[in-house]
């Protein structure tokens, strides 16, 4: 609605669009006001009849109308230490954790009980805050403290429609799921001393920005067939975030695509960007196969990567080796001295694990191992079925999460899984298993960072001739604080719960991006938006711990931008994007003599080098006995901050060896600024 046509006599806009829809024509039913949106959009939403939408639509101030729909898509203790936070230097302390910014978290709701929110240590609420806290089932007003400085929850629209809360949901901000209190103890939870995913991932849980505030605003809710949100509660949440001040609002959600100026979310985060509020949004889980989510320019969209940590069980065979293999079974059990099955002898079927394939006398009891196949969740079904004590599983682990762990397993792969075919055929039916123990967890894994498989690549289809995602953050096997009454795996018929859990999603790598935004929005309270958009995607890296172009965890090739974005997130980089820390980069090189047969000594000359660049050369002579001999060195190339080197984009000089008799081997050397 124009708001240039509100009449003087309504004090708010709420009274107008009130008004407004009493005065349609009468019908049977009347029309169901739902929400006055003032600050992302100057509107409301409502449930009409056609007749009641066409009237409408012939009144003077109306501009467009927007069909709702209810198809909303969902989409830790070492992610911070793997971005490189740490207490003694770079972003972490020059903002001093995030202090006295505002995170509006729009998601499930919240656990307000989590040590994640504890708000020991916290600065007082700030003072343009203008938010509250609600009461409803299972929360009040007191749930909130320093660090909690807002809970809300908006489902007029899911009500209006005849969607009811299930009995295990919420009619207040508290999470039903545990999605909304990872995501917003990813982004600023305070720090949690031995949290763990059933022992594994073990360490000190903490949230990207643990001194910022938090505000949740709960937009998705569970039916007893249903699980998402309607699009005007959605819009009511993220309303009610521009309007109480909060400086960043991530999005773990979306709907599908639709024209930018059909599609709300990106109207209101324009809305909310002009106002000053960084919109951060998941890229969305569809994988490869389809295209990101949520690509308005003005959005941060976040894919999701890797990181350097595994889990794992260890397996030692009966002739003593020692094998290491991926796992998240969840129960510390110790399985010793069991007979180990395979198939390969009897058949193709068996030796895969295949559905219906074994018999119980033969597995029951029994560790199994399953060749590679194409569906290694009925390999799981297979040997539950049949009484197994565990699984070896040959097969490609990309696809299984921790929940899918149910019966005791471990997954191997190359030289591992070839060492353990080879000698369950070699030994037949005296074939063992000494010992399988699970609970181990390793860091340092190689390459990492990696697109992670599930998340979805760019473009986004509305949008295709803008790069998306924007960014690459954390967002495979992230721990953080989860509801402490909801499922997170299963184990045989058994349902276990945690009050901190191993997830993965794009979900979790946007509250790492929102993290980060906080920090630098404390930093620098003059940056906008876009400053702080393009300070953290011209610091991104591009390459993994290998030295490599970040790679596709599908594909295990080379990924482009259109998958990671600018690259991998780089917290400390972004706090003074291209003046603060110098570049510095070495090259390892080899040369042979094809000159003088009786040796000759050559000397390293640096010439024509420009201001702010530094050319150092080790050994800077090279001595050689004969022809074909060949010597190394190593050329570091070091650029300053100095401003002849920020105007340009690409600078260069030349190294020269020179020898006795005044022979010249001349190298251009380039450099990119970026």
């Amino acid at each position: 609605m124009d708001p240039t046509h509100k009449p003087a006599a309504f004090a708010t806009h709420d009274s107008w669009h009130r008004s407004t829809l009493s005065a349609l024509p009468p019908n049977v039913h009347r029309p169901v006001p739902l929400y006055t949106y003032e600050h992302i959009m100057p509107g409301f939403s409502a449930r009409l009849t056609l007749s009641e939408l066409s009237a409408l639509e012939r009144h003077p101030a109306h501009r467009t109308t927007y069909p709702d729909t209810h198809d909303a898509k969902l989409f830790t203790t070492h992610t911070p230490r793997y971005l490189g936070l740490s207490h003694l230097s770079g972003l972490w302390p020059a903002s001093s954790y995030g202090s006295g910014t505002i995170i509006g978290v729009i998601d499930t709701g919240v656990w307000p009980e989590s040590p994640s929110f504890d708000d020991r240590g916290m600065p007082p609420v700030p003072s343009r805050w203008r938010g509250e806290c609600e009461n409803g089932t299972r929360f009040d007003a007191s749930m909130c403290n320093r660090k909690l400085i807002g809970a809300r929850s908006f489902r007029k629209a899911l009500d209006a429609s005849g969607v009811r809360v299930g009995p295990h949901d919420y009619d207040s901000p508290r999470d039903f799921f545990g999605h909304g209190t990872h995501t917003s103890s990813t982004a600023t939870g305070a720090a949690v001393a031995r949290a763990s995913h059933f022992g594994y991932a073990e360490g000190t849980a903490h949230g990207i920005a643990p001194r910022a505030h938090l505000a949740m605003y709960k937009v998705l809710w569970e039916a007893d067939d249903y699980r998402g949100g309607a699009m005007s509660d959605v819009l009511a949440g993220m309303d009610r975030a521009v309007a109480d001040g909060v400086d960043v609002m991530p999005l773990s959600l979306g709907f599908d695509h639709s024209p930018l100026y059909r599609d709300v979310i990106a109207v209101a985060a324009l809305s909310a960007v002009e106002r000053g509020v960084v919109v951060v949004c998941a890229a969305g889980n569809d994988g490869s196969r389809n295209s990101t989510y949520n690509g308005a320019p003005w959005i941060i969209t976040v894919g999701a990567g890797t990181v350097d940590r595994s889990t794992s069980a260890v397996l030692r065979l009966g002739d003593g080796a020692v094998l290491e293999g991926l796992s998240y079974y969840p129960v510390s059990v110790y399985i010793a001295e069991k007979p180990l099955y395979y198939g390969g002898r009897a058949s193709v079927s068996k030796a895969r694990c295949a559905r219906a394939s074994l018999d119980r006398t033969d597995v029951a009891g029994k560790v199994v191992l399953c060749d590679e196949y194409i569906d290694i969740f009925e390999q799981f079904d297979e040997l539950n079925r049949t009484g197994a004590a565990a699984g070896i599983f040959l097969s490609d682990p990309m696809f299984l999460d921790p929940e899918d762990y149910y019966i005791p397993s471990v997954v191997l792969h190359g030289v591992e899984a070839k060492r353990v075919r080879a000698y369950a055929m070699r030994t037949a039916h005296n074939a063992t298993v000494r010992e399988l123990a699970f609970g181990f967890t390793r860091l340092g894994a190689r390459p990492s960072p990696q697109v992670a498989y599930f998340s979805s690549r760019g473009p986004d289809p509305v949008t295709p001739g803008v790069l998306k995602p924007d960014i690459l953050a954390p967002g495979k096997d992230v721990v953080a604080a989860w509801a402490p009454n909801k499922p997170v795996v299963r184990v045989g018929n058994e349902e276990l719960v945690s009050a901190y859990a191993m997830v993965s999603g794009t979900s979790m790598a946007a509250p790492h991006v929102a993290g980060v935004v906080a920090m630098l929005r404390g930093l620098h309270p003059d940056w906008g938006p876009a400053a702080i958009r393009s300070a953290i995607m011209t610091t991104a890296q591009v390459f993994d711990n290998t030295r490599s172009v970040i790679g596709d965890e599908q594909t295990r090739k080379a990924a482009m931008p259109l998958e990671f974005g600018a690259g991998h997130i780089n917290p400390n980089r972004a706090v003074e994007p291209g003046t603060k820390f110098p570049a510095r980069q070495s090259f390892d090189r080899t040369v042979t003599n094809i000159g003088s047969k009786n040796g000759t000594t050559y000397r390293a000359v640096v010439a024509d080098t420009p201001s702010g660049m530094r050319l150092t050369v080790e050994p800077e002579w090279l001595t050689f006995a004969g022809a074909d001999e060949k010597r190394s060195f190593t050329l570091t190339v070091e650029l300053s901050n100095e401003e002849p080197l920020r105007e340009k984009s690409i600078v260069y000089s030349y190294l020269r060896w020179v020898d006795e008799q005044n022979h010249i081997v001349s190298s251009p050397v380039v450099a990119m600024i970026q």
